[in-house]
């Protein structure tokens, strides 16, 4: 009988994904309500060496699936490797991080194993030894409560939003390298090219400075930029702005671009299209400045200023350092 959680740990470049342990984290709160264990799973080439700190988190074991073909991110491997250690260890549901890795691996493999899938989920609660989860729908302006039904279920956790658990020393989370079947992988990834991104990832930043028409121009991103670094914030946009050609895609925050859960989002010149909204509503605290007092993002934002983007920033940025220098 299919018991437990199982969690995929994603990994780029050596090191964890946030989101993954806060995916791990949540598992912890709810297995005990659904029976079984926790159980974690490594996916790449030389991974093994991550386990110390997933250990961190307290599975009850962690699932290593290393091999050179897979230091790579390949659909048709990630994917083996997963349906894999589900035949393995026969969980009830299998947990990921609502990132884009797992936007393409986790519907691939809930087909493969004839599974329910629940993506981008920003709520669970557990009861009667089942799972209840909710994740927002038309484009956030509703939210919606499921039950998967079945022997097997797979969501992804919107990233942000449930808090991470560490506090284990780890010493007795065993380990084990799963044996994997062999499979053939049609697309390869053959090079990477880094796109000169902000500091801070977008999708795992706590704080977000987003820009949009009303910084009047992309010569003026640097305005925001100088924000960003003083409040350790990652730097995102409106689509109108991506549209225009002010910035690459990569920074886009809405429902064609990135969704993101921060502690903190402040909205630069951003009038507030539901196209916006749907990626960003979730942040804890939002501050939206903004020329125009009618805007619609006023109605959303906990803390409304109204007047030009390109002084107020500066000013704001400059206060903030004065207050960092003197603490």
């Amino acid at each position: 009988m299919a018991e437990g959680i199982l969690v995929f740990i994603e990994q780029r470049d050596g090191r964890l994904k946030k989101s993954s342990l806060e995916a791990l984290s949540e598992a912890k709160r709810h297995v005990r309500e659904i029976g079984g264990e926790v159980r974690a799973l490594l996916v790449g080439d030389k991974v093994a060496a991550l386990s110390s700190e997933v250990a961190k988190y307290g599975p009850k074991e962690i699932l290593i699936a290393e091999d050179p073909s897979l230091a790579q991110y390949s659909t048709e491997g990630y994917a083996n490797a997963l349906a894999e250690a589900i035949k393995k260890c026969s969980p009830r549901f299998v947990f990921a991080a609502n990132t884009a890795m797992a936007k393409d691996l986790i519907p691939r493999v809930a087909a493969r194993v004839d599974a329910a899938c629940v993506s981008d989920v920003n709520e669970i609660s557990s009861s009667g030894g089942k799972l209840l989860v909710t994740k927002p729908v038309f484009s956030a302006k509703a939210q919606a409560r499921f039950e998967p039904e079945g022997e097997l279920a797979l969501l992804t956790l919107r990233p942000n939003v449930f808090e991470r658990l560490e506090g284990q020393d780890g010493a007795g989370v065993a380990s084990q390298n799963l044996s994997l079947p062999p499979v053939t992988v049609r697309a390869k990834v053959v090079e990477t090219h880094a796109a000169a991104g902000g500091k801070v990832e977008l999708g795992e930043a706590s704080i977000i400075v987003s820009g949009g028409r009303g910084i009047k121009g992309p010569e003026n991103w640097a305005v925001l930029q100088s924000l960003c670094d003083v409040l350790g914030a990652a730097l995102g946009a409106s689509r109108a702005v991506v549209d225009a050609g002010w910035i690459d895609h990569q920074h886009q925050v809405g429902q064609t671009g990135r969704t993101v859960s921060p502690q903190l989002y402040i909205a630069c010149g951003i009038s507030g299209a539901i196209q916006h909204l749907a990626g960003m509503s979730t942040a804890k605290v939002i501050v939206a400045i903004n020329k125009d007092p009618e805007a619609p993002i006023f109605k959303l934002a906990n803390y409304a200023v109204v007047g030009d983007v390109l002084e107020i920033v500066p000013k704001l940025t400059e206060e903030i350092r004065r207050l960092k220098e003197s603490s």
